[in-house]
């Protein structure tokens, strides 16, 4: 876009007034500093301001608030519907503000917006601790915390802001605010999943827990003629698994990175997070003599290198589209749809992950915190990560059908981390039926209190009114 000369000037105040840089289309990376991880999301804004620190904050809310600019705001990048970037408004970019602090007696971490799960772990694994985060280390703490945050620990530690103690938090009218159980009870509730409605986060502390450095994990890799097989043993061997075991079970066609063929796999990837290692070697073993694998590679391995094992598949620029929904089933029918959609993937760009839930994560009460259905078995996440812009619909398309495919055993719970942008025509995502009306109603409490006139919108957004 061409700034007019109005907002030239006033963006040259705003430079005089923040300690980071104010980016417009004349400067060389400008391009680059508007681009986000989703390459099928193209904006212009009309600036980024690249924050050097939490100073930084206040003055851009109050400028866009003062022009009439909407306001995106973006820490790690990594979100699949393009929240870290907006047409013609202003672009917050914590990317830089990205220090980690842990403090080992405590076993707390101090890790600012711009942090992501790759800046936590190098600096928790160090003193063999560990904060429950997901499953790509270059995605930003932020928004996966104030989404929710499902990974590798979530049956053993919860959900990443179930581990929340407390948030440093800039709010639409420039205050900064820490929240807790303790002090503003309620925004500190919101914040537990329902993202980035209530201003800008500047720092979260969590609690951390004893992990490693070393973990027992591992996958077993299943062709096609055993997926049936493997299904129906997971189904059997996930009912009474301990807390410490997690399993996500992806279907795909591997990138050649992976060093898997070019036919579609199943992947059952598993991770322990107690000390005992034989005790977790034994539970895969039950697994593998319930469905041998076709290859197998299993053992004892770095936190960080296991937690950033699947990164390949998702590298910045691919173009990204997601659907996801909790079920509780995993008999034939069930079976039936996850191979027949499973098989039709004879491309490289889509797959889906199957997460067992349960454990700590379904230990906390439902309304403790606004994300939905604690009581979900599993959960889906349908995703594509292709390249080539003319596979768009194609891609799009198989991720749609296959959600539709899953909607009969569907049990009311979506998880905003890993819901795309609906374009439109389509159905977006209904946040009152996400949340269910008591929950729906305590977050536009807090909406209308800490963001009375939605500046922070371009997310899953809850209205104030």
């Amino acid at each position: 876009m061409t700034l007019t000369t109005q907002l030239a000037d006033a963006l040259q105040d705003l430079r005089g007034q923040v300690s980071g840089r104010v980016l417009t289309s004349g400067d060389a990376d400008f391009d680059e500093a508007r681009a986000v991880w989703n390459a099928m999301i193209e904006r212009r804004p009309a600036a980024v301001v690249r924050a050097a620190g939490v100073g930084d904050i206040a003055p851009t809310i109050a400028f866009c608030r003062a022009h009439g600019l909407d306001l995106a705001v973006r820490g790690g990048g990594h979100n699949v519907a393009g929240a870290g970037t907006v047409e013609g408004g202003i672009v917050l970019d914590l990317g830089e503000l990205n220090a980690v602090s842990v403090d080992p007696a405590a076993r707390t971490v101090r890790a600012q917006g711009g942090a992501t799960l790759g800046h936590i772990d190098a600096a928790t694994e160090p003193h063999a601790l560990v904060v429950p985060v997901g499953v790509v280390s270059g995605t930003g703490i932020a928004g996966l915390t104030l989404g929710g945050g499902v990974g590798w620990l979530t049956r053993m530690y919860g959900l990443t802001a179930d581990n929340l103690v407390s948030v440093e938090i800039v709010t639409a009218n420039g205050q900064m605010v820490t929240a807790s159980r303790t002090e503003h009870p309620e925004l500190f509730w919101a914040l537990h999943g329902g993202g980035g409605n209530f201003g800008v986060v500047s720092a979260f502390t969590f609690r951390a827990h004893p992990l490693g450095p070393q973990v027992f994990a591992g996958s077993f890799v299943y062709g096609q003629e055993r997926w049936r097989q493997a299904w129906a043993a997971l189904d059997e061997w996930t009912r009474d698994l301990p807390h410490a075991m997690t399993t996500i079970t992806t279907t795909l066609t591997p990138p050649p990175i992976m060093e898997m063929g070019d036919e579609p796999r199943l992947v059952v990837g598993f991770a322990w997070s107690s000390p005992d290692h034989a005790a977790g070697a034994a539970l895969a073993e039950r697994l593998h003599a319930l469905a041998p694998p076709d290859t197998e590679e299993l053992g004892d391995v770095a936190w960080t290198q296991w937690q950033s094992g699947f990164d390949p598949v998702f590298p910045k620029g691919v173009r990204a589209y997601w659907r996801n929904t909790s079920f509780d089933r995993l008999d034939k029918d069930v079976i039936d749809v996850l191979v027949r959609r499973g098989s039709e993937q004879t491309w490289l760009g889509t797959a889906f992950d199957v997460h067992h839930l349960g454990g700590a994560f379904g230990q906390v009460p439902e309304d403790a915190t606004p994300f939905p259905n604690r009581g979900a078995r599993f959960w889906i996440n349908m995703y594509g990560f292709w390249a080539d812009p003319s596979d768009d619909e194609a891609r799009v398309a198989f991720v749609r059908g296959l959600s539709a495919d899953m909607e009969p055993f569907a049990t009311g719970g979506q998880y905003v981390n890993f819901q795309g942008q609906e374009r439109a025509g389509h159905r977006v995502l209904d946040l009152r039926e996400l949340f269910g009306e008591t929950k729906y109603a305590r977050l536009v409490a807090a909406k209308r209190q800490y963001d009375p006139d939605n500046v922070f919108h371009i997310n899953h957004n809850i209205p104030p009114g």
